[in-house]
């Protein structure tokens, strides 16, 4: 089954969408610290339900998969017809988005990434000798900023697909002017030689 250009530009918006949802949900549900309970020598850290651990590494999936099939989308063989890398990298536009793309996406990542591990290890290690230990959390802000990327990520991708369907077009059209510029050599030399053996 072939996948069109537009099945490929729905899949990489929508993996995007989830992801920034997923990420500002995360966002919202953290809770901003525990509650210290003093033991013996030990401070536990008793912290609310917290689904922004679940939350994260769910945008971190969606951001992965929306990165992936943005890649994919740019050098996909559509109708059969595949292009050289080299073409497409030769638009200085289609460079640049790429490129932002892919940067966007890696930061987007690392964002969602370290406040979701950072979050599980408070979680996990909840017992403190520390006495004055304020029972942190993530930083605040990284879940909301990892989602605003995941979003600006999918857009890049998306520009960068209709620059790379652009520089697909001309590269087809270079080619059928090439063919039909061969193609009217030979009738001219065909009707040129017709014409001298008459």
């Amino acid at each position: 089954m072939a996948v069109t250009m537009k099945q490929m530009s729905l899949l990489v918006s929508t993996f995007g969408i989830l992801s920034f949802i997923f990420g500002v949900i995360a966002e919202n549900k953290k809770p901003a610290s525990g509650t210290p309970i003093a033991g013996k020598d030990v401070v536990i850290c008793k912290y609310p339900s917290d689904p922004s651990v679940v939350l994260g590494y769910l945008s971190t999936v969606f951001l992965v998969a929306s990165v992936v099939v943005g890649y994919i989308s740019q050098f996909y063989p559509y109708r059969g017809k595949s292009v050289p890398q080299a073409v497409l990298f030769r638009s200085t536009m289609f460079l640049v988005f790429f490129n932002i793309a892919l940067f966007s996406g890696g930061l987007a990542l690392t964002m969602l990434l370290w406040p979701t591990i950072t979050e599980q290890l408070h979680l996990a290690r909840n017992v403190h000798h520390n006495l004055e230990t304020t029972c942190p959390t993530a930083k605040t802000g990284l879940f909301g900023g990892g989602a605003f990327l995941s979003l600006d990520s999918a857009l890049f991708w998306l520009v960068s697909l209709m620059l790379a369907d652009n520089a697909r077009e001309d590269y087809f059209d270079e080619i059928e002017q090439d063919r039909k510029g061969v193609d009217g050599q030979v009738m001219s030399m065909s009707s040129a030689y017709s014409y001298g053996t008459a």
